[in-house]
């Protein structure tokens, strides 16, 4: 297949909205965050989604870090990018759950310049939680289950 030949591409969906989401955290940018570019390089939003997720879980009481008996285990991402950030703006990542499974969560994240109603970047990552000693799947602990419908979709 050449250029010539590929599939035409079909048109770009709009950048989700503040009100899409349920929780929000803000996240101040830093020098390093920024490109040769000058705007924040693209690897630097998906800490930010993990953060946006982890800060959620740490602050609902739901996530020891150290000596939970099952721990959540990135299995995927996905980010598209509608506009620059850069330092020295202040950020506010929006969380939702779009989907709780028996041991899978699958976040959708936005990241707002602050005051702004359009995501800059949106995107999804996806937790499949397991057991900490045998690192296979385990089932949401009703306590976590509970903080993530709190926010779903």
């Amino acid at each position: 297949m050449s250029l010539a030949t590929a599939p035409v591409e079909h048109e770009r969906e709009k950048p989700y909205r503040r009100s899409d989401y349920r929780h929000f955290q803000r996240i101040t940018t830093r020098w390093i965050d920024n490109d040769a570019y000058g705007h924040v390089n693209n690897i630097v939003y998906l800490g930010w989604f993990d953060t946006v997720v982890n800060a959620y879980l740490i602050e609902s009481n739901v996530l020891d870090v150290r000596h939970g008996a099952v721990i959540g285990f990135v299995v995927e991402t996905q980010c598209r990018y509608h506009a620059p950030l850069a330092f020295p703006q202040t950020v506010e990542a929006g969380l939702r759950v779009q989907r709780l499974g028996t041991s899978s969560v699958r976040y959708e994240i936005g990241i707002f310049a602050e005051g702004s109603d359009g995501a800059s970047a949106d995107g999804h990552l996806v937790h499949v939680y397991v057991d900490r000693q045998s690192s296979k799947p385990a089932p949401l602990p009703a306590a976590l289950r509970t903080v993530l419908q709190a926010i779903s979709t």
